[in-house]
């Protein structure tokens, strides 16, 4: 095989790879946006302020230092929900229960019999398994817009990762296409 056909072939590949490259970058840029864009009408939807001043203070130092960098903002992004998710919302279900899960609170709620469950003591404890029940929804909903919004950011990345090795690969290709045509003129002299 001529070399020059050799060129030619490897460097009309690599103008293919480039193409499919192209496609990818695109696919994963309009999946990077569309990700982000759902992921901000969600949660704005739900209309959380991150708390702020005294609504900090009863927490701990590391969920603090989570909080504040959000604080008085509307929740509108995955590393907002999950700081939420996290550290206010799992800090305050822990402080309720005793850090008991929602599993351990209902457990002993319904092995309570009736008239236990009519008592003082029972009618607390279920609202208790209530109102983890409700905490654990919310903290699940929050997280799950949290990982949709690190799959949009690696999304971008793949995009922009993508665009790259096809410009790279457009430019060896074309460079390859003129070594073949460098080289036929070479050989057309001999």
């Amino acid at each position: 095989m001529r070399r020059s056909a050799l060129d030619k072939l490897i460097s009309w590949t690599g103008l293919a790879l480039a193409a499919l490259l192209v496609v990818a970058g695109g696919l994963t840029s309009w999946a990077h946006f569309f990700i982000a864009d759902q992921v901000q009408t969600q949660l704005t939807a739900q209309d959380i302020t991150m708390p702020e001043g005294d609504a900090l203070e009863s927490l701990s130092k590391a969920d603090r230092e989570a909080l504040e960098p959000f604080a008085g903002s509307r929740m509108d992004t995955g590393a907002e929900a999950r700081a939420f998710a996290d550290h206010y919302i799992l800090a305050h279900m822990n402080a309720s229960s005793d850090n008991r899960t929602y599993e351990e609170v209902s457990g002993e709620f319904l092995a309570l019999d009736d008239a236990a469950k009519a008592s003082a003591e029972g009618q607390e404890l279920g609202a208790l398994r209530q109102s983890l029940f409700m905490g654990n929804t919310l903290r699940g909903l929050l997280l799950y817009g949290y990982a949709f919004s690190t799959m949009g950011t690696i999304a971008g990345i793949a995009a922009i990762a993508s665009f790259l090795g096809a410009a790279l690969l457009a430019v060896l290709s074309f460079l390859g296409l003129r070594h073949a045509k460098t080289r036929e003129a070479e050989m057309a002299t001999i």
